[in-house]
């Protein structure tokens, strides 16, 4: 059974740290860099809501079913977004990774394919995951092509699934990984991870 508890991951170019309210001023700065809180179909919280997006995420972690990051440059420190372990089914040793996000600088860098193979490594070889899941607007295909190129396999879509934060209801792409599946997906990471950019 799966116990998932706060860690701190690191890997050139990021630290993946449990999520607190020190990181709110860097959240913001993330966010600002490229307003990614107009993104109809992302999390990503306005300045004003910040905090409470972190407590809510606290509140997530305390229940026990999210574990959150702040996603950081490993050099500097600089908060780039954030990540989480969501949705945590020990008894069926099954978790979620999802509320990615990242400022609009680093996105389609190493960041996402690194932090990702940190926290696929860390299910799969530490807490003995036997699937890691994904989710996403069905309008976010950036977010879907993201999850592809992970190696992840789509499982469906579930139809009027969830409520985006304009009232609007939205259909959900479900993605998954098995731990069978995770040698090569790891493989590929790190094959990636080593080509030039």
């Amino acid at each position: 059974m799966i116990n998932v508890q706060p860690v701190t991951l690191e890997r050139h170019p990021v630290r993946l740290v449990p999520l607190s309210l020190e990181h709110e001023e860097g959240l913001k700065a993330a966010a600002a860099d490229g307003e990614l809180w107009n993104i109809r179909v992302t999390s990503v919280p306005e300045p004003s809501k910040t905090r409470a997006y972190i407590e809510t995420a606290l509140e997530h972690r305390a229940a026990g079913h999210r574990l959150p990051f702040a996603v950081l440059d490993a050099g500097t420190g600089r908060v780039l977004g954030s990540t989480s372990y969501h949705d945590i089914v020990p008894a069926i040793d099954r978790l979620e990774i999802g509320w990615t996000w990242y400022a609009q600088s680093v996105q389609r860098s190493a960041v996402n394919t690194t932090a990702k193979l940190m926290l696929l490594q860390h299910a799969f070889d530490t807490l003995g995951a036997q699937l890691v899941g994904w989710r996403t607007d069905n309008y976010n295909f950036a977010s879907q092509r993201a999850i592809e190129r992970l190696g992840a396999r789509k499982d469906g879509v579930l139809r009027h699934h969830a409520v985006r934060r304009d009232g609007t209801v939205r259909d959900t792409v479900m993605y998954s990984l098995a731990a069978g599946e995770w040698p090569e997906v790891r493989a590929h990471l790190e094959y990636q991870l080593g080509k030039p950019r």
